[in-house]
């Protein structure tokens, strides 16, 4: 592709890609240059040139010599729109999750709605890369966009049609999810999280509507969880863009939840859609999971899909990873579960879930992370002093931070609570002291292979630790 061809000018160079790191440029890149909270791209122009850089975006007031300057001053957003315009073309149908909570589980649910209905599909998220017989870590909730892109692009050369994917709030305040088409777009909720990077609740918020406000297409589908209390403002926001709207939940008119029943191994839900009620046994355990689980029906109805047919799929749904995902039943017969629960409002609804489902104590087995938002830490410990029969406060990814300091600001909420630092030690303790009737949650991490301590990630399974506790 000529460089004119992106730009609308006269360029003759030939585009060979894009990128954001300067030691990835190749001849013919084009390169973004941004201001970023740690290093300043700006510095890296003349090494990006040196390079072989064809073109540089980066704000009006930054010196480009040897190479276009492309100057924008929102030069993260028309870098995206550019390297949109190199990759494309994409899958027919996208779709984008933003919210605190729920945004792995729904996406994924999603791709397997999509699949039962007979597409091929995808998710791109926590868990990386998913299609019908591949996963393809990526490492990030949103990866940057020139990855996201080449992702997406290269899924459509593969034959998949439809993609969902997570929107996070540093995605969308960056940009990392600009230009590519989105159909749908839906809301699960909003709680504490990520103040570190946003500031204030505000903020953080804003971000999250980004995804509403500027990427949704203007002809696209809200799907809202009515039962948030932050919900309607991104209904009224749907509506003054003129977005056609799904709400879900109890509060919801499209897919209405007017009945749930635990049971041992899921929970009946009665839903009411298109005036009639439809009963469907959901195969997941827990409140947060049947909010999943709608939302994701809300998206497949938005992208054409037969409210019925999507309704009676949702008892073929499977697990997903490090989503209250059943690790072991130790030798006392006790089911232990993990969770990536990590914020006060996902522990309270990890807790939440088991609690129905166990007649003895529930023991929990959590931590925070460190580098991250200090202020989520002592609610930690209080959603779990409230919820749990027996709390365990270990290390989470202490990251670069004194891991007893860590603890001690969770256990100022959890003052009762048993301090055990070394992660394995805390599952093994907790695992011990189960009896048949009780449940173990260990809470924090999920999904993830690795406990990050300083600048080292060292392998770290919760599911694989607490089976070989069991054992």
């Amino acid at each position: 592709m000529k460089l004119g061809a992106l730009t609308g000018g006269e360029e003759s160079a030939v585009v060979t890609g894009f990128a954001i790191d300067h030691r990835k440029v190749a001849p013919g890149t084009i390169f973004g240059a941004f201001e970023g909270a740690r290093v300043n791209g700006e510095d890296f122009i003349p090494a990006a040139v040196e390079a072989g850089a064809v073109a540089v975006v980066a704000r009006p007031g930054a010196v480009v010599k040897g190479a276009l300057h492309i100057a924008d001053t929102n030069p993260r957003e028309k870098f995206a729109r550019l390297a949109a315009q190199f990759f494309a073309p994409f899958p027919e149908t996208a779709i984008a999750v933003t919210g605190t909570n729920g945004k792995t589980s729904t996406v994924e649910m999603t791709r397997q709605l999509w699949r039962m209905s007979g597409h091929h599909a995808a998710s791109i998220g926590t868990l990386g890369v998913t299609t019908s017989d591949e996963t393809v870590t990526t490492g990030l909730t949103t990866p940057d966009v020139v990855t996201f892109l080449a992702n997406v692009a290269g899924l459509a050369r593969e034959g998949v049609t439809h993609v969902a994917f997570e929107a996070s709030s540093h995605g969308l305040s960056q940009y990392r999810t600009e230009g590519l088409p989105v159909r749908a777009a839906a809301f699960t909720n909003l709680s504490r999280d990520h103040l570190d990077y946003h500031g204030d609740m505000a903020a953080y918020f804003c971000a999250k509507l980004r995804l509403f406000a500027d990427v949704l297409d203007v002809d696209g589908t809200a799907v809202v969880w009515a039962d948030d209390p932050h919900a309607p403002r991104v209904e009224e926001l749907a509506r003054m863009r003129g977005n056609k709207l799904i709400t879900v939940g109890e509060h919801g008119e499209t897919l209405k939840l007017v009945g749930r029943e635990p049971t041992l191994l899921g929970q009946g839900l009665t839903i009411e859609a298109e005036g009639r009620k439809h009963k469907v046994m959901l195969p997941l355990i827990g409140a947060y999971q049947a909010a999943n689980a709608l939302t994701a029906a809300g998206l497949v109805i938005a992208t054409g899909g037969d409210v019925s047919a999507t309704l009676a799929n949702l008892a073929r749904l499977q697990p997903v990873r490090g989503r209250l995902e059943r690790a072991v039943i130790t030798r006392a017969g006790a089911p232990v579960y993990v969770d990536y629960a990590h914020t006060p409002d996902a522990l309270d609804a990890a807790i939440a879930a088991l609690k129905p489902h166990t007649s003895g104590r529930l023991i929990l087995v959590f931590g925070a992370g460190g580098d991250r938002d200090a202020g989520k830490r002592e609610p930690m410990g209080h959603a779990a002093a409230a919820g749990a029969d027996v709390a365990i406060v270990t290390d989470d990814n202490p990251r670069t931070e004194d891991p007893a300091a860590i603890r001690a600001e969770v256990l100022k909420g959890a003052p009762g609570a048993t301090e055990i630092g070394e992660r394995r030690a805390a599952i093994a303790a907790a695992i011990a002291m189960a009896g048949a009737e009780d449940i173990v949650l260990i809470a924090g991490k999920g999904h993830e292979q690795g406990q990050i301590v300083g600048d080292s990630v060292l392998p770290f399974d919760d599911v694989s630790v607490a089976r070989e506790c069991a054992a």
